[in-house]
């Protein structure tokens, strides 16, 4: 990208950081995240890979009440944070796609030690994955979703509060 293109927009970053990032912001509105929902072509491969591969515990299997016969199933993130997961049998969804609009990738808070123990997992059964800058392991799940596992604490990222 071109030095002046750059420049215009660290300073467009910086007018809107001005304007809006208050250092005595209120109190959010919302309790936390209750749950994100992808979607999954295989439930039982997708239980697999997020309950064996990657340790998030199935929580709970239930009918999606939008579409009969499509299982709404649950994993456990942490902190109450739920992974949720929708199939629809007999849909013809496609493969997953990101999009201008849709998820780029969905970034889940590990131990360093479960980090590391996690990466091994990776590499013993060959998933193609990504490490970036010691603290984050980028991968894509049976569907295609990009997954982060971040070494960082809740509320920051490479050592800088972002909470």
């Amino acid at each position: 990208m071109d030095p002046a293109d750059l420049a215009a927009i660290e300073a467009e970053r910086a007018r809107i950081r001005d304007r809006y990032l208050a250092a005595d912001r209120p109190a959010s509105s919302a309790r936390g995240v209750h749950h994100v929902a992808l979607l999954s072509s295989d439930v039982e491969r997708t239980v697999r890979f997020y309950q064996d591969l990657l340790e998030f515990p199935l929580t709970e299997m239930i009918e999606n009440r939008d579409y009969r016969g499509s299982t709404h199933f649950f994993f456990d993130v942490g902190h109450g944070n739920l992974l949720a997961f929708f199939d629809f049998p007999g849909l013809d969804l496609g493969p997953y796609a990101e999009v201008l609009g849709g998820l780029h990738h969905l970034a889940i808070s590990v131990e360093p030690a479960t980090w590391h123990r996690l990466r091994d997992k990776l590499i013993a059964a060959g998933i193609d994955h990504q490490e970036e800058s010691g603290t984050s392991i980028y991968l894509r799940d049976p569907d295609g979703a990009r997954v982060e596992l971040l070494a960082d604490p809740l509320g920051e990222m490479y050592g800088t509060v972002v909470s």
